[in-house]
């Protein structure tokens, strides 16, 4: 990360390295996370500044801060793009291990571990694909011909 600008209302504007730039919004965060009831306080929120190598945001040094990758990841999805957590979701769901799950894709075992970590962004492509197959939910190593009825979806999902 670096910069960071708070903004009104529990928002920040990020900046990282790679030249990207989001705005998150922590309302959600700080109202339901007993942790981070301090920057509750407006004063306090708005003090929140770059941490140990670009690497958090802190607001009380060494007491008080959030990891930096872990703001990218809602900030990217509220900007509506496809976060990193969705693909360790998705294979947690689908129960695949990272080679299967690269070979559903049709991409190699790289390619999703840079979508995993967040170092690539995630096609809007490989997010539809890893939703048709979580709902279709494929075996063997030939792909359904045809969208499901709901009763063969159920049947699928029974």
């Amino acid at each position: 990360m670096t910069g960071v600008e708070p903004l009104t209302a529990y928002k920040l504007r990020l900046r990282y390295a790679d030249g990207q730039s989001f705005e998150v919004d922590l309302n959600a965060w700080i109202a339901e996370t007993e942790a981070l009831s301090p920057p509750k306080d407006r004063d306090l929120f708005a003090q929140a500044k770059i941490g140990f190598a670009g690497r958090t945001v802190d607001w009380i040094e060494d007491e008080l801060d959030l990891a930096a990758d872990n703001l990218r990841n809602p900030a990217v999805e509220q900007a509506g793009d496809i976060g990193r957590e969705s693909i360790r979701h998705w294979r947690h769901s689908t129960e695949l291990r990272l080679e299967q799950a690269a070979e559903a894709l049709g991409i190699s075992r790289r390619m999703l571990i840079y979508y995993r970590d967040g170092e690539k962004p995630i096609p809007r492509t490989i997010w539809l694909a890893c939703l048709g197959w979580k709902a279709l939910r494929p075996t063997g190593s030939t792909l359904p011909q045809h969208i499901p009825s709901a009763k063969e979806y159920a049947a699928l999902h029974a």
